[in-house]
C-alpha cells in the first residue's frame, strides 16, 4: 500500500510531511460536516468558488488537527500553572491562528471557513477573525512617507501596535479594538473598531503574519503570539492570474462605486484593465510576495498549496 506520505521530498532533508490530497482527506476521520452549500457561500471570497467538498477533503483533517493543538497548548499552559504554584490560570488560554499568504491567494476565505467549523466542532466556541488590513498605516502617512508603492509590504504596517494588541488578546484583557480597513476608500475607517473580547480562538489572518520586523537581538514578533500558523500557497503564475481576474471583476462592481479610491480604474477597456492588473502585479504585489511573503513560508506550522480552481493539492505539516 502506498504511504499516505508524499515521496517528493524523501531525497531531501526537510522539516515538514507531505501528503497528497486524497491522503489528507482520509485524515478527517469522524469529524463531521456541519457547513451547508448555504452556509459556504457568504464565505467565499469575491473570485473563488469552492466546493463542500474542498472543506471535506480539506478543512475537516485540519480542523481535527487544530483542535489536537489546542488541547495540547491549554495541556502545556496548566503544566505551566502547576510548576508556578498550582494556582488556576487567572485569564482564559486564548488560542491564536494565524494564516499568511499572497495576495489573491483565497487567505480571506480559508479563514472564514476555519471560522465557522472550529465555532461548532467539537463544542460551540467563540471564534473571533480580524484582518492585519486594519493595522496598516493611515492612507495620508503612506502618502506622507512615499509607501504607497510599498502598500502591504511590512514597512506599510503599524508593527507595534499589531503586537500590543495581540499582547492585549493574550493576556486576556476585555474588549480589546482592532481598528478597521475599507478597501472602498483604500484608508482606516477613523473612529470605527472591532472589539474583541476574550474569544476562545482569534484567527489572524493578513500577507506578513509569518514575518519578522529585522534582525535586530531581543524583538518581539507577530508569530510570537501565534499557536498554530498556515501558509496557503500557490504558484505565481497562478497568483498573477488570479489577481487579474479579480480585478476585472471589481472593475465591473466595487470600481465603480462614486467613493471608491480606485473609480477612476473603471472606465478602462477590459484590455486596460488587463495591463494595468498586470503592471500592479509584476511592480507591487509580486515584488512583495518575492521579497517579503514566500520566505516566510517555511516558518508556518502547516502549508496548503493549491493548484488551479483554488483546490488544495498538496499539504504539507511541520514535523
Amino acid at each position: 500500500m502506498k504511504s499516505p506520505i508524499s515521496d517528493t521530498f524523501s531525497d531531501k532533508l526537510t522539516p515538514f510531511l507531505s501528503f497528497e490530497r486524497q491522503h489528507w482527506a482520509a485524515l478527517r476521520k469522524s469529524v463531521p460536516l456541519k457547513l451547508t452549500e448555504q452556509d459556504l457561500k457568504p464565505l467565499l471570497g469575491f473570485n473563488e468558488e469552492l466546493s463542500l467538498d474542498e472543506v471535506r477533503t480539506i478543512y475537516l483533517p485540519l480542523t481535527r488537527l487544530i483542535n489536537y493543538y489546542i488541547e495540547e497548548n491549554i495541556r502545556r499552559q496548566n503544566v505551566l500553572h502547576r510548576f508556578l504554584g498550582g494556582e488556576s490560570p487567572k485569564v482564559p488560554y486564548i488560542i491564536i491562528i494565524s494564516i499568511a499568504g499572497s495576495v489573491a491567494v483565497g487567505k480571506s476565505t480559508s479563514a472564514r471557513i476555519l471560522q465557522s467549523l472550529l465555532s461548532h466542532w467539537p463544542s460551540e466556541r467563540k471564534v473571533d477573525l480580524i484582518t492585519t488590513d486594519g493595522f496598516l498605516h493611515p492612507l495620508s502617512y503612506l502618502q506622507k512617507h512615499q509607501l504607497l508603492q510599498k502598500k502591504g509590504f511590512p514597512i506599510s504596517y503599524d508593527t507595534p501596535k499589531l503586537i500590543h494588541f495581540l499582547a492585549d488578546i493574550k493576556s486576556g484583557k476585555h474588549h480589546v479594538k482592532a481598528p478597521i480597513y475599507s478597501h472602498l476608500t483604500y484608508d482606516i475607517i477613523p473612529e470605527q473598531f472591532n472589539v474583541i473580547d476574550q474569544p476562545d480562538i482569534l484567527i489572524l489572518e493578513g500577507l506578513n503574519v509569518l514575518q519578522p520586523n529585522d534582525n535586530r537581538a531581543n524583538q518581539t514578533f507577530v508569530s510570537d503570539f501565534v499557536d498554530f500558523s498556515i501558509y496557503v500557497d500557490a504558484e505565481e503564475s497562478l497568483l498573477k492570474e488570479w489577481y487579474i481576474r479579480r480585478f476585472l471583476k471589481f472593475r465591473q462592481s466595487a470600481f465603480s462605486n462614486p467613493n471608491s479610491y480606485f473609480k477612476h480604474y473603471a472606465n478602462l477597456s477590459e484590455q486596460e484593465a488587463i495591463a494595468t492588473a498586470s503592471r500592479i502585479w509584476d511592480d507591487i504585489n509580486g515584488l512583495n510576495l518575492r521579497e517579503n511573503i514566500l520566505p516566510t513560508r517555511e516558518r508556518a506550522n502547516l502549508i496548503l498549496k493549491k493548484g488551479v480552481n483554488h483546490e488544495v493539492e498538496l499539504v504539507k505539516l511541520r514535523k
